[in-house]
């Protein structure tokens, strides 16, 4: 396949994954995706040929019945999906001393059928490091079936059981045992089990906003805060024109603000990231932005496991279709452990709410 057909589909993955990057800081509190490909439909002798729009290359034909609307078409089961099956309930118990007791799996909540989790996780690892906490953690939910997505993002300090080890922060997980392991944390205390993940470092965010000349951010209240090399710098509300440098400060900033405001503003950039993915300028870009993603990214999707996805992809310029949840400050309660980490306990009727709330839209 021709690298510039890879980027195509490797947009679907890079607009998630700038939500990533926009949450990498120390203590950081979390806050689609895009892309394209040729979709062949067959269509009954009477048929009428419709446009359709299709971001971000011109609009590919899509054929529809003129008179009944055709049923939506189910998804054929992922190869993660059908691995996700096999899974038994069991869960490994702990290897070490627990400070607190360690609570009962909770049961798996029910998803529409056909339903992709995507695990982003951003790490904290800086250049020439090879230790690193996914210090950002967003759930991508996509549902081709009704075309819409959710992004539910979870604090880095949420302390639950990751199986197989003790109660731990959830950013442990996958440095304690790898995605296998994060996937069985989720499912223990969240009730999902993501389906594949996508492993984005530090610096990638820079660099794909820079390649793409910047970014428009909307921000809706303005922020003045310490900024390295600048002393205080402010930037005012409304439109606002921002380079990779600005952008991820804008992101990460905390000194004057608390997390739940940088959550705010992540959405901020990520909304305008997703505005700038899916403009011409992005595909004109391509080569240099697919550069990017092979050297930065690391996942278990394939290319297989991305073409059932582009039709909803495709659908994502409406930006109405994409819902965003949070376990925050009304899922939690703040908690020093024994040895003075200050984590996040969370509330499990809450936490679950939320979840199920993401996971079904409603």
């Amino acid at each position: 396949m021709r690298p510039y057909n890879r980027l195509i589909l490797a947009l679907l993955a890079l607009l998630p994954l700038a939500c990533t990057l926009t949450n990498l800081a120390p203590a950081a509190i979390p806050a689609v995706v895009s892309g394209n490909q040729a979709i062949l439909v067959t269509a009954p002798a009477n048929a009428t040929a419709t446009a359709t729009p299709f971001q971000p290359l011109p609009p590919t034909p899509t054929y529809l019945p003129t008179a009944t609307p055709l049923p939506p078409t189910p998804l054929p089961p992922t190869e993660a999906q059908k691995r996700q099956k096999d899974k038994t309930t069991k869960f490994p118990g702990p290897s070490e001393y627990s400070p607190i007791a360690i609570p009962p799996p909770v049961d798996r909540i029910k998803q529409p059928d056909g339903q992709v989790n995507i695990l982003l996780m951003g790490s904290d690892q800086r250049r020439h490091s090879s230790g690193f906490r996914t210090d950002t953690l967003v759930l991508l939910t996509l549902n081709p079936e009704s075309k819409t997505v959710s992004l539910t993002s979870f604090p880095r300090d949420l302390y639950v059981y990751i199986p197989g080890w003790s109660m731990q922060r959830i950013n442990t997980a996958h440095a304690h045992g790898g995605f296998e392991t994060t996937q069985m944390a989720f499912a223990y205390n969240l009730g999902v089990w993501p389906d594949y993940y996508i492993l984005i470092n530090f610096w990638s965010f820079v660099r794909i906003i820079d390649e793409l000349g910047g970014i428009k951010v909307d921000v809706e209240k303005g922020l003045g805060d310490h900024r390295d090399r600048y002393g205080y710098y402010y930037i005012p509300h409304g439109k606002t024109h921002m380079d990779g440098e600005t952008a991820l400060w804008y992101s990460r900033s905390r000194y004057s603000t608390n997390d739940f405001d940088r959550n705010r503003r992540q959405q901020e950039v990520l909304q305008a990231l997703a505005e700038r993915l899916i403009s011409i300028d992005a595909i004109a870009k391509a080569g240099n932005l697919y550069d990017i993603y092979k050297e930065n990214v690391t996942t278990d999707l394939n290319f297989s496991d991305i073409v059932p996805l582009l039709p909803l992809a495709a659908q994502l310029a409406d930006t109405s279709r994409i819902n965003h949840y949070y376990i925050g400050s009304k899922q939690v309660t703040g908690w020093i452990t024994p040895t003075g980490a200050q984590v996040l306990l969370p509330d499990r009727d809450a936490v679950l709410k939320v979840m199920r709330q993401a996971l079904n839209g409603r």
